[in-house]
């Protein structure tokens, strides 16, 4: 424990002294982030300043082994870097798929060369990734995809449909799930291979949300060469890659988007009268889902803990995922009550282009990608709760 706090100290001192003024200001957007990738470009000097003195402490990916661009912090050193830098509103300084889903994917089952090839460059923030899962017949139930790996000696020829492909127009590269056998289950036959966005044959299309704005694509494949030595682990393990790969996702959907706490921002809406917020409805209902998302808090401090100790997250990240993303939708949905009819404001300066209704209108889609609410409410009962007929 002693080890820890002396951690701590460090890391407090560190950031306070190296982490710029502009980089713990609240993130309006996406497009505020450096996301990485090869055309990349950062927004001021202080992001780039951020970024590269947090790369060059391997905080970029804390966790993982200096050999792969990390600085090889134990789980409790991670979890307290995180701590400081959510104390003082510090930027994720590389927001990544590469970083959130492939990393530990590849971390898992990927073999050496793969880990060398692919591992640095994501933590320089050199390759900006998307995932290519869902299909338009193969959603929730995502065994059923169809899209083809064909095998042909050195290299797959792939073709077929991916949607929802996050930031696809901007990606440089796509994990990619593929079918190559069609003789066993749907489960069987699954593999996962990566190539590049620039392949030829690759197409992709933005996909417009209610919300007026949208990261989703729809990713088209048209007898694309993929090399075998971009096979992640074995030819029909890709399910088991897949599945590995969604606990991370769901882990990382049902982390709450708010910058700063719940109160705070309501109370900016709403201002105060005699220190209070003026409608005692709304308090109470903030101050219970602030009371919900401490409870959040802990149990996914308790995980880690059981992580710590060698436990799978398995599928308690669905129960994560499911409350958080419920939780989410609860939290926006107060801040358009405190706001009232301004909340609805939708292109302005004073609402930052509708900023707060976008986003209430874009959490809507969190109880839908990474596996619906009914499909994770389905997975709670049958593996958690363990209820007949499950």
């Amino acid at each position: 424990m002693s080890d820890l706090k002396q951690f701590r100290a460090e890391t407090r001192a560190w950031l306070e002294e190296n982490c710029p003024k502009s980089m713990r200001a609240p993130v309006k957007s996406d497009s505020e982030m450096y996301w990485g990738g090869r055309g990349a470009k950062f927004q001021s000097e202080d992001q780039k300043l951020w970024f590269e003195r947090m790369l060059a402490k391997g905080w970029t990916v804390p966790s993982w082994d200096k050999k792969y661009g990390g600085a090889g912090l134990n789980r409790a050193q991670a979890q307290i870097l995180k701590q400081e830098m959510k104390r003082i509103n510090a930027r994720n300084p590389l927001p990544s798929f590469g970083i959130w889903m492939l990393g530990p994917a590849l971390l898992k089952f990927g073999s050496e060369d793969q880990k060398l090839e692919f591992l640095p460059p994501i933590a320089r923030g050199e390759i900006r990734w998307c995932q290519g899962y869902s299909e338009p017949g193969a959603g929730s139930d995502l065994a059923s995809l169809a899209t083809k790996a064909e095998d042909k000696g050195d290299y797959y020829l792939v073709n077929g449909q991916k949607v929802w492909t996050s930031y696809a127009d901007q990606a440089d590269w796509i994990f990619c799930l593929v079918r190559t056998d069609n003789s066993g289950t749907k489960h069987q036959g699954i593999s996962f291979v990566l190539f590049d966005m620039e392949s030829e044959g690759v197409e992709t299309r933005p996909i417009k949300l209610i919300s007026g704005k949208s990261p989703f694509c729809e990713t088209f494949m048209n007898d694309v060469k993929v090399p075998k030595e971009n096979l992640v682990g074995e030819e029909g393990q890709g399910w088991n890659i897949a599945k590995y790969l969604l606990t991370h996702e769901r882990e990382m959907i049902g982390e709450s988007p708010l910058s700063r706490s719940l109160s705070e921002m309501a109370v900016q809406q709403t201002g105060t009268v005699e220190g209070k917020m003026p409608d005692p409805y709304l308090r109470g209902k903030i101050a219970e889902a602030e009371i919900d998302d401490w409870a959040m808090s802990m149990t996914m401090a308790r995980m880690l803990a059981e992580a710590k100790a060698g436990a799978s997250l398995g599928a308690n990240s669905s129960m994560l995922k499911y409350y958080g993303t419920e939780l989410n939708k609860r939290k926006f949905e107060l801040l358009m009550d405190a706001a009232g009819h301004d909340g609805l404001e939708w292109e302005s300066e004073r609402s930052e282009e509708g900023n707060l209704a976008r986003t209430w209108l874009r959490t809507k889609g969190n109880s839908i990608e990474g596996g619906t609410s009914e499909v994770q409410l389905n997975i709670i009962s049958k593996h958690i709760l363990q209820l007949p007929g499950a």
